[in-house]
Order: C-alpha cells, then sequence, then structure tokens
C-alpha cells in the first residue's frame, strides 16, 4: 500500500472515531440508482465526464437537434418552411444512425420505447 492510501485510511478512522460520518444525509437509505447503467462500461467514464461538465454525447446532441426540428415541422405552416427543416433534418438523421450504427446499437428498441420521455427531457 503507498503512503497516499496510508494517509487517507487513517484520516477516514479519526474522522469515524469524531463521529463525522454519524449524521450524513440519506444516512440508512439506499443509493440512487446509476443514470449511466445501461450505457457500456468502457463509454460510462466518459459520458459522466461529459454530463459533469455539462456537454452532451455526440448522439443525444445529435438526437437533441433532430427532437428540436422534428417539433419545428409540426409547428409550421408554410410548407416551404417545412421543405427546409425537412432539408436539414434528413442530413442529421444519417448521421445519427451511421453513429448508432457504428457503436452497435443499431439493433436496440430502447430508444423506441423510451422517445417519448426521452423528448420531453431533451426540450425543456
Amino acid at each position: 500500500m503507498d503512503w497516499t492510501a496510508s494517509i487517507a485510511e487513517q484520516r477516514i478512522r479519526e474522522a469515524i472515531e469524531n463521529g463525522s460520518f454519524s449524521d450524513l444525509p440519506g444516512k440508512g437509505k439506499p443509493l440512487p440508482k446509476d443514470e449511466l447503467e445501461g450505457v457500456p462500461d468502457e463509454l460510462r467514464i466518459g459520458y459522466r465526464i461529459l454530463k459533469n461538465a455539462g456537454a452532451l454525447p455526440p448522439e443525444l446532441e445529435l438526437r437533441k437537434e433532430m427532437v428540436s426540428l422534428e417539433q419545428l415541422i409540426r409547428a409550421c405552416d408554410d410548407e416551404g418552411e417545412k421543405a427546409k427543416y425537412r432539408a436539414r433534418l434528413t442530413p442529421i438523421k444519417l448521421q445519427y444512425q451511421n453513429l448508432m450504427k457504428d457503436r452497435g446499437w443499431s439493433g436496440l428498441d430502447a430508444f423506441d420505447l423510451y422517445r417519448g420521455q426521452l423528448e420531453d427531457k431533451l426540450t425543456k
């Protein structure tokens, strides 16, 4: 064991003896569920870093843009404007599908199951 781990262990023991950990919020309650449990292990730490930095992973950025454009298309009355939005949407959808295919996620139906909830979260 290196000296830093030894110092950390010693300070933890001292804090326990002093009662520093006896009245923490959430004591006796289960830990919250990991929001990223469905993300593959090799991507999870990267996603957590992006989340803590306030950024979204590339597929969610694309998905957010797709949702926004789809909402604009639905809300638009002018057919010319709708066509412009559809023209912007098509390459984004292709890029999203290619990204999902490259990651091996193209056959997953989870997105379809939770599409409404995801769209609500991305647009709020």
